[in-house]
């Protein structure tokens, strides 16, 4: 799985340098280029009436006259962030507003999509078309839109679909691409056409959350065609692209992060998760972003973390537990007999030397038998007093860290409730 920020939010258009150095400073290797910086959808719809004292940069409009300098306006920013050690894993192809109907505009998209395949590198996130559009046509439209991207791009470039909402009243709704089905039954016949994976899907998590969809149930039904996935917060109501786990009411989460990392770690997701922050990113004064982005990297590796839990497990042929509490009887229930551990141990002097969920309680000191090539598994939310204990006991075993925040399923009775060594 590769993890990527988007530079919407981070890195000005005409002066990028600045951004790109924040993003590369706090350890990303690899960014998310949104091209529609360059040619915003506002600006594609004054195409060739550039007024006067426009607050839209006057580049922004050559663009949308003519397609070709599309490059030119790009490399300089490619070039900074292959200067500073990071790739482009993803481009997003410029896209009107959503709330457009002139049709006539979908020719411009055209050639601005073909424009972004000549320099992308893999992976190239095209929104399908709906401009002016009737329901009975949207298929045969994007069928022959993407048809001819297809045509244009190499044979190791993937295109990739992305669901969409549109408004009703001010209020966002389901649009092209929303229904999980749909989304599927259009990259497996656009594929068939293609006559190989040419397309794929790209998830817009905050998308689904304001049209109030089951992540999780639209992951599944994706499957494998599932190559990308858009993390981003909003409060379910209002358009916004924020920090997870910011988007708050209280106390809770207004996105359903639970059924996104259950979700992706249960489809053993390894494609890419582009992070976009762009609206707490223009919050923040410019003097507080470098710190902001190595907050948004601790997040994104922990999303990493919490979604190759299971690849993590699969890494060791012998492990042990510390601790004998809730979440190594979470650990049990969820992957007990599939990764069995030898022991646990615990710090309670009064558990040692019995059981808990079939396994043996034994003393911290117990670790200190364990050959090198065991693992510990810490199972207690003191991950690092239990790890420097440990260290301080100089035993050099590999130790993680396993948490139980977002298993697939739990014991809502908690230990202390029903009784220690109950199970």
């Amino acid at each position: 799985m590769n993890i990527s920020c988007t530079l919407s939010g981070i890195a000005d258009p005409r002066h990028p340098a600045q951004g790109i150095l924040d993003i590369a400073g706090s350890d990303f290797k690899s960014i998310c280029f949104d091209t529609s910086r360059l040619c915003p959808p506002e600006q594609l719809e004054k195409q060739g009436k550039q007024r006067s004292g426009s607050a839209v940069a006057p580049e922004t409009a050559r663009i949308a006259e003519d397609p070709t300098l599309f490059f030119s306006y790009a490399k300089p920013t490619l070039d900074l962030c292959a200067e500073h050690g990071l790739r482009c894993a993803v481009m997003i192809a410029p896209y009107l507003k959503r709330d457009t109907v002139r049709s006539d505009f979908n020719v411009l998209i055209g050639q601005l999509a073909e424009e972004c395949i000549k320099i992308c590198g893999n992976c190239l996130i095209v929104r399908p078309l709906s401009a002016g559009i009737s329901k009975e046509r949207l298929w045969e439209e994007n069928r022959r839109f993407y048809a001819r991207l297809a045509a244009c791009a190499g044979p190791d470039v993937q295109i990739l679909l992305e669901n969409q909402c549109r408004e009703i009243g001010g209020h966002p709704v389901r649009g092209i691409c929303a229904d999980p089905d749909t989304a599927a039954v259009w990259v497996d016949r656009l594929n068939g056409e293609a006559g190989g994976e040419r397309f794929g899907f790209c998830l817009n998590v905050g998308t689904c959350n304001l049209c109030g969809q089951n992540i999780r149930d639209f992951m599944m039904t994706l499957g494998k065609r599932l190559k990308a996935v858009i993390i981003r917060d909003n409060d379910g109501s209002t358009e916004s692209s924020q920090l997870p786990f910011t988007s708050v009411a209280h106390g809770a989460s207004r996105t359903n992060w639970l059924d996104v990392i259950r979700g992706l770690r249960e489809l053993a997701f390894d494609g890419e998760l582009i992070f976009d922050i762009e609206d707490t990113a223009r919050a923040f004064s410019p003097m507080l972003r470098p710190q902001l982005l190595r907050m948004t990297k601790s997040v994104a590796d922990f999303f990493r973390w919490q979604i190759e839990m299971e690849n993590v497990l699969k890494e060791y042929s012998s492990r042990v537990l510390f601790g004998a509490g809730n979440m190594c009887r979470n650990y049990m229930k969820c992957y007990g007999e599939k990764y069995p551990p030898l022991f646990t141990c615990d710090n309670n002097s009064g558990l040692w030397d019995t059981e808990f969920c079939g396994l043996k309680v034994r003393a911290p000191e117990a670790l200190k038998e364990l050959p090198q090539d065991c693992v510990i598994f810490i199972c207690n939310i003191y991950y690092r007093e239990i790890e420097a204990q440990i260290k301080q006991m100089g035993i050099k075993n590999r130790i993680e860290f396993f948490n139980d925040e977002y298993m697939p399923d739990f014991h809502f009775d908690r230990v202390e409730d029903r009784g220690r060594m109950q199970c």
